[in-house]
């Protein structure tokens, strides 16, 4: 059976193959009516680029890496189908590592996509310094998936979320709802978006109360049992809280389970919010109240941002490099 060409693709759509090639490369806008038209006959043809023939054109290995801490939190999945969401018509293929957080492995990773060849690089760095990503944004196109670090022009794109105003979201809901001692469980200092979220919850108790207990605020690992294990130790309290805000779903249904464990009703007696909306948090009982957290819109953020790194880089033009920040919003369940 022959293999059916951009010419073959091109006259299906009724449109130029310059239009399909833009399509697929995603270096020129093209209306979305035409390029929903071009993608439909692409997968009714069952074209492929033929990523070998790309690559040596253009010197390109038609790959790109994503490093991230967490694969088996759902936040990084969905972050992916977003990022193939734009890179995938381009020609691309991902590559995806699993850092758990570590430096070393984030470095090690990093080294190894530059070994690769890749052709960049999204990260979502927990512990990396700006050493560490200035000297492989010099080798490739690189872009932050949130992290700790502030916006620098020197470290390529960041796109990230509010992570401070969605956790302030969350804590204004719960004082409003009457809740007087709020509670915050999240990640380690300086891992990824702990920083954001903490400084969230603590802007939402000052607006309020002026100070901050430090003894509600607990820090750990983005995981269920680290959430389990931080709302006991609070749950045993004598003056116990009467909510705990969450840096992300995995921990509030860890605080769930050991509000369960207790006979504690939620959100009656203890109320509770997530951070990320994955698909677990309506699946749970009670289904959360959390901060949606849009991944896969992310995700195509990215990779919209490491394109235009990859057409600059291939036209041998400066692209400066830009902050996105996507907005967060409380969804309201029954938890809290």
């Amino acid at each position: 059976m022959p293999q059916i060409g951009m010419t073959e693709v091109a006259a299906r759509a009724g449109v130029s193959v310059t239009t399909v090639s833009h399509v697929l490369s995603g270096r020129r806008p093209v209306a979305e009516r035409t390029r929903a038209r071009v993608l439909e006959v692409i997968d009714e043809l069952g074209y492929q680029p033929n990523s070998l023939a790309q690559g040596l054109r253009t010197r390109r290995t038609m790959t790109v890496g994503l490093i991230v801490p967490d694969l088996t939190n759902p936040f990084y999945p969905m972050v992916l189908r977003g990022l193939d969401d734009v890179l995938v018509p381009a020609g691309y293929r991902t590559v995806v590592c699993n850092t758990d957080g570590s430096r070393e492995q984030e470095t090690l990773f990093l080294r190894d996509m530059a070994t690769r060849r890749v052709d960049g690089v999204v990260i979502a760095p927990f512990q990396l310094a700006r050493k560490d990503l200035l000297a492989h944004r010099r080798l490739m196109p690189l872009v932050r998936l949130g992290g700790a670090l502030p916006f620098d022009a020197d470290l390529g794109d960041l796109i990230r979320s509010d992570d401070e105003g969605g956790m302030a979201q969350a804590v204004r809901y719960l004082l409003e709802q009457g809740r007087h001692r709020v509670a915050y469980i999240g990640g380690a200092r300086h891992a990824g978006p702990s920083d954001r979220r903490e400084a969230g919850f603590r802007r939402a108790i000052n607006e309020v109360e002026h100070v901050v207990d430090e003894d509600l605020v607990v820090r750990g690992e983005f995981t269920r049992d680290a959430g389990r294990e931080a709302a006991e130790a609070l749950l045993d309290r004598d003056d116990r809280p009467d909510a705990i805000a969450c840096a992300n779903d995995l921990i509030a249904i860890g605080v769930l389970d050991a509000a369960r464990k207790r006979g504690l009703r939620v959100p009656e007696d203890l109320a509770v919010t997530g951070y990320d909306d994955i698909d677990a948090a309506s699946l749970v009982h009670p289904a959360l109240t959390t901060v949606v957290n849009p991944a896969r819109e992310v995700g195509r953020a990215c990779g919209q941002a490491l394109l235009r790194q990859l057409t600059a880089e291939e036209a041998e033009a400066a692209e400066p490099s830009h902050e996105l920040v996507i907005a967060n919003t409380l969804v309201r369940r029954e938890s809290a």
